[in-house]
């Protein structure tokens, strides 16, 4: 792992939060009547309850495009103002063009440089730090950053395993640039980190150019996700730690200090290891898994939304996000509320 560099804080601000989840709910016994599993199987060993899926004519950018709306409505700005929309995916529309390029379209910013990101669950952190550096920078002023996914379309639905674990969703930021030291939303740091030599613990190994899908391994699958459980657990809660104590050190804060830790929606039980390893209360944890599952690059920002909207945040809190994903990747950031 690289360590952080030590260059100064970004100076951007999150300025509105939006969310979107599809009407659908898949229930824990919904699945069972699918796959052999119950309710009790998947509660106790994952936390959640239900997952959301996106309609047969909802594509990935279609759930990105709701939930950029509703950012941009919070924060008082107009498509015309957005400069920079990156999406943070691993279930593109398509592989070309850039699902951030049809969010362009459906929304109407015709002024914004879009592309997207494959960081798996870290994908909206990573994104979040790569328009603060556009930010930092004075190239642009004004930026939407969303994760979003359809996972739905990964799945396979006879894999108990990891069909239980997933659903659809997206959530969106609206960021800008602040001049104020004690600006609201500001973002204080981000730490990034990757280590190739886990790729194989989580991934969809088929359907790109190392394994285009034929006639004789459709059977298989292999466009589907896999992940070793055991083992992605283990590095998700080291990485996830790690990352969380150098965001905290880059920002000149310590764990105490934190208002609200806002990790990624995998697992319950890595939540609470991770809030245990930070000497944190469950209650100054958030989160929604229970009703949504695991939608990899949108449950950080679609976490913070509803923590928004709910109230949790209060003016100079201190918001600490973390997640892991595959590649192996993982993430944080800390925001000055």
């Amino acid at each position: 792992m690289s360590a952080p560099s030590n260059q100064p804080f970004c100076a951007s601000s999150i300025i509105g939060t939006g969310s979107y989840m599809p009407e659908k709910i898949l229930t824990n016994d919904d699945l069972s009547k699918i796959v052999d599993t119950n309710d009790e199987w998947i509660t106790s060993r994952t936390g959640i309850k239900e997952r959301r899926i996106a309609a047969a004519d909802q594509a990935t950018s279609d759930l990105a495009s709701e939930a950029a709306r509703r950012a941009m409505a919070e924060a008082g700005v107009t498509a015309e103002e957005i400069q920079l929309i990156i999406v943070a995916t691993v279930t593109p529309d398509m592989f070309f063009p850039s699902t951030a390029c049809f969010v362009q379209k459906k929304i109407g910013a015709t002024n914004a440089v879009c592309f997207d990101i494959s960081a798996a669950c870290s994908g909206f952190l990573y994104a979040l730090q790569v328009a603060r550096h556009f930010i930092n920078t004075g190239n642009r002023t004004t930026a939407l950053v969303i994760g979003a996914e359809k996972l739905s379309s990964l799945i396979n639905w006879q894999d108990r395993n990891t069909c239980v674990l997933f659903g659809d969703g997206a959530g969106a930021v609206v960021i800008r640039r602040v001049e104020e030291s004690d600006a609201q939303g500001r973002v204080l740091s981000t730490v990034m980190g990757s280590d190739g030599t886990l790729a194989d613990l989580l991934k969809v190994p088929g359907g790109a150019s190392a394994c285009p899908i034929t006639k004789d391994n459709v059977v298989s699958r292999p466009n589907t996700i896999h992940m070793e459980g055991r083992e992605t657990f283990k590095h998700a809660v080291t990485r996830m730690l790690e990352a969380a104590q150098q965001a905290l050190e880059m920002a000149g804060l310590k764990a105490e200090d934190v208002s609200l830790v806002i990790p990624h929606q995998a697992n319950a039980r890595i939540i609470s290891a991770i809030a245990d390893r930070l000497n944190l209360p469950l209650e100054r944890v958030f989160m929604n898994l229970d009703k949504y599952g695991n939608t990899s690059a949108a449950t950080i920002p679609v976490a913070l939304d509803e923590a928004n909207k709910a109230g949790r945040l209060k003016r100079g809190d201190v918001i600490l996000l973390v997640a892991f994903g595959g590649g192996f990747t993982w993430a944080s950031s800390v925001v000055r509320w």
